[in-house]
């Protein structure tokens, strides 16, 4: 299990970027949000996030447009000022500009939603990259940690699919640092039982909850998992749409206190 990255994660989802249809006219409001929500969460104690383009729906299947990296660049850059790690997941699968952006802002892991094998999204088909994905971190950033999702949310996968499998070929072949699992959809409580077979496939491999987190069920969430990304449950109502509640970011920080993750 990897140590390097603190095994609590907030999640900074941006605003709409340009290019993408809900885009407000204004990159200066993009980057003022992604940093005013870091510092609320960092003030909160948390000690690392994550930051993904959530407002750029509908996504892409794999290859995100240029402007889209160029504006992700500058509002993970923004994260970064406030001097905890961070990731960066570029949606809905591209882990070759997450890479890139990575490089250029010192990130230290991207979180990549499909590394290997094939799922079925509402993008349609989506196949692993892992060949590249690890030959360009090689190229580009060799320190930053690749952590892929098994069974990722928002997704189907192909008949005959075996988790365990999926789960050692995404760290075996894949070379994944880290697996994630998840709940069937954003906000969604992962199902312990997959989530046992996910990490009892990958060993000594970091497992990762991707959804659905909550100072009420964290403990056992933790009983299979060793780190939690959260981020619909910190924002105000529970809405991902929504900014983060200092309230509820200090109530999730504090529950992690209790289970020693801080």
């Amino acid at each position: 299990m990897t140590e390097r990255i603190p095994r609590l994660l907030g999640m900074v989802h941006l605003l709409p970027l340009p290019g993408s249809p809900r885009y407000g006219g204004s990159m200066g409001e993009v980057i003022e949000t992604a940093a005013t929500d870091a510092a609320i969460l960092v003030e909160s104690g948390f000690p690392a996030l994550m930051v993904e383009n959530w407002g750029d729906a509908p996504f892409h299947a794999s290859s995100v447009p240029a402007e889209t990296v160029a504006a992700m660049t500058l509002a993970a850059d923004a994260v970064g000022g406030h001097g905890v790690p961070f990731g960066v997941n570029v949606l809905r699968n591209d882990p070759l500009s997450a890479l890139a952006i990575a490089a250029a802002t010192g990130a230290a892991l991207i979180r990549v939603n499909i590394l290997t094998g094939v799922m079925y999204t509402d993008q349609g088909a989506i196949t692993g990259q892992a060949a590249e994905v690890m030959r360009l971190r090689t190229a580009l950033c060799p320190d930053v940690e690749v952590w892929a999702d098994v069974m990722v949310k928002h997704a189907t996968p192909p008949p005959g699919m075996d988790t365990a499998q999926s789960a050692e070929d995404t760290v075996y072949r894949g070379l994944a640092d880290a697996v994630i699992v998840s709940g069937s959809g954003t906000g969604a409580e992962p199902d312990m039982a997959e989530s046992k077979v996910i990490a009892d496939a990958v060993g000594d491999t970091r497992v990762v909850i991707g959804s659905g987190a909550t100072p009420d069920n964290l403990a056992t969430l933790l009983s299979v998992a060793d780190s939690v990304i959260v981020g619909s449950h910190i924002k105000f109502d529970g809405n991902p749409d929504h900014r983060p509640d200092p309230a509820r970011c200090a109530a999730f920080v504090e529950a992690a206190k209790t289970q020693g993750m801080l």
